[in-house]
């Protein structure tokens, strides 16, 4: 199973001492602990709590960053992708990963979901490629699209917190 990229998504307007930040954290540096690469963007917020959690348990970590940003890539990365823009910068994190974990967070986080749901949907992802929501936060949103496409919400896997998170990625 190790060896695998596993790309998160999350909101940047995450603070140290945040349960989200908490949750990135606990969330990479489980992953990097059993042997799995984060991939994010490689900024601050999730990024950088996932980035921080994985680099503790001496875990590789992907920064897809981007030029048309002016913030410099959080110094936990392991190697640095650099992008022209949003779309080759996403673009990039779903080629890489192998596995999708979805945190909180707000439209772009929103963007990157939708973005990997609907190529899974629609059959443009290899079906191995899971995507896992972590937490309450985007039940709102998937309990709205199932009025339209029951479905679509069949693609998507939950966990609570971190220790299940592992137990899904471990047994895809």
């Amino acid at each position: 199973m190790a060896n695998k990229i596993i790309t998160l998504f999350g909101t940047s307007r995450a603070k140290a001492g945040d349960d989200i930040y908490k949750l990135a954290y606990e969330t990479g540096k489980l992953l990097a602990a059993n042997g799995f690469t984060i991939a994010n963007g490689g900024y601050g917020g999730t990024m950088l709590a996932a980035a921080q959690g994985a680099r503790e348990a001496n875990g590789q970590i992907i920064g897809v960053t981007c030029s048309a940003f002016k913030s410099k890539p959080n110094g936990y990365i392991t190697r640095e992708i650099k992008t022209v823009c949003l779309d080759e910068r996403l673009d990039k994190l779903i080629e890489l990963g192998d596995i999708y974990v979805v945190l909180p967070g707000g439209t772009g986080t929103l963007l990157e979901f939708a973005k990997v749901w609907e190529l899974k949907n629609k059959g443009f992802l290899q079906q191995n490629k899971s995507i896992i929501i972590v937490g309450p936060f985007w039940q709102g949103l998937l309990d709205l699209i199932a009025i339209d496409d029951p479905q679509s919400c069949n693609s998507i896997l939950k966990a609570e917190g971190p220790q299940e998170v592992i137990e899904l990625v471990e047994n895809l």
